[in-house]
């Protein structure tokens, strides 16, 4: 044989062996068999290779809201709502910071179904002023409307439509609902129906004086789910499928969504809503003062110690709860039963939810101390 191909044959066969040895040591080295391991080797471990990081982290899944938004689409209706030649505002009167006039005698909005038997509750401004209410149910369904009630200084208007078996939303508990939560605005924006959008609960207790009246209630859920014109009376719904508010106004310089949006808290819907339903109106229970969130001109004022928040009493009016209970001009309210008061919109919103005939055991701080008086709720007085 020649010296070439003695020496090729020797290459072959050290090429050979050196891969036999290499496949019996990765065998020994993974178990046997590529891609499993026995029960006794070391798991390798996951490291996330970031400058000072350690081990990977196992984030949860993203919040998965689709069911949330099937129940609640069913329960959607578009409201059309008609004046006869009288114009009116229309839905668009809570979209942006001022109220104006609109040339139109009618406008759309949403609702939402509150009872299997067709009671719809939806925003006074949807409707205000209207004779002739037509709702739409997701399953096109058109259905005239009668309007059982309306409350203007919650912005709260209660529909009813004629049958059964009509699918609605249990109930939240608003009062419970922290920032952060997921929740869904759904309603018919800028004439596109049943329309989702998700967002977050902002933050709680909005007053942003919408409602012309002095007595209005306003303490809105505020949420950065996106909200436009045509979304007015429609639900906003927790991520469970609960109804948690009723979608109502954007803070906007543009009257579009600008991140912003508003919801009255449904604690507050109900309350109002079964008055209406069972008296045909919201019968208010009447605490009979003036009120105003505590400043820091007013501490210094007042001297007090320790308290920062409450609501100071600036007057009382003649004939009402405060007056019978003995409360008084200078006293600050930091408690109704078991719930803090920190301002304004918090005290409104616990007056709002009271009954006649409740009995509230307030605490206010007078002279810097305690006190807890019980305060029987009078009917309101026109």
């Amino acid at each position: 044989m020649q010296p070439f191909y003695r020496l090729l044959l020797a290459a072959l066969l050290g090429g050979l062996l050196a891969a036999g040895a290499t496949v019996l040591l990765l065998e020994q080295r993974l178990g046997g068999a590529i891609g499993l391991l026995p029960d006794d080797a070391p798991r390798p471990k996951l490291v996330n290779l970031a400058p000072g990081a350690g081990q990977l982290r196992h984030y949860p899944e993203p919040v998965d809201l689709r069911s949330a938004a099937r129940l609640a689409t069913k329960t959607v209706v578009h409201i059309t709502a008609r004046a006869d030649g009288d114009g009116r505002e229309t839905v668009k009167a809570l979209f942006g910071r001022q109220r104006r006039d609109a040339d139109l005698s009618g406008g759309e909005g949403s609702g939402v179904i509150y009872t299997s038997n067709g009671y719809i509750v939806t925003n006074y401004h949807v409707v205000a002023g209207a004779n002739q209410i037509t709702v739409t149910t997701t399953d096109r369904r058109r259905y005239p409307a009668s309007l059982i009630g309306e409350d203007p200084k919650s912005d709260l208007a209660v529909l009813k439509i004629e049958g059964d078996n009509f699918p609605y939303l249990p109930l939240a508990d608003s009062d419970a609902v922290e920032p952060g939560a997921w929740v869904l605005a759904v309603g018919n924006p800028l004439g596109l129906t049943s329309t989702v959008t998700a967002g977050i609960i902002s933050a709680k207790g909005r007053n942003l004086s919408l409602l012309p009246d002095l007595d209005a209630i306003e303490s809105f859920l505020q949420t950065d789910a996106a909200v436009n014109p045509g979304n007015s009376g429609g639900p906003l719904v927790t991520a469970e499928g609960k109804l948690v508010g009723i979608n109502t106004a954007i803070a906007s310089q543009t009257g579009r969504f600008q991140g912003y949006s508003f919801a009255i808290p449904v604690n507050l819907v109900q309350r109002i809503a079964d008055d209406i339903i069972e008296f045909g109106a919201y019968r208010r229970a009447y605490l009979g003062v003036e009120i105003s969130t505590l400043t820091p001109a007013d501490i210094r004022r007042m001297r007090l110690k320790n308290q920062t928040q409450g609501v100071l009493i600036d007057a009382i009016f003649a004939g009402g709860s405060a007056e019978a209970a003995g409360l008084q001009v200078g006293d600050l309210v930091v408690k109704v039963d078991d719930r803090q008061v920190n301002d304004l919109p918090e005290m409104t919103e616990i007056i709002g939810l009271a009954k006649v005939g409740d009995q509230l055991k307030v605490t206010v701080i007078r002279d810097n101390t305690p006190r807890e008086i019980v305060v029987t709720m009078l009917p309101f007085q026109e």
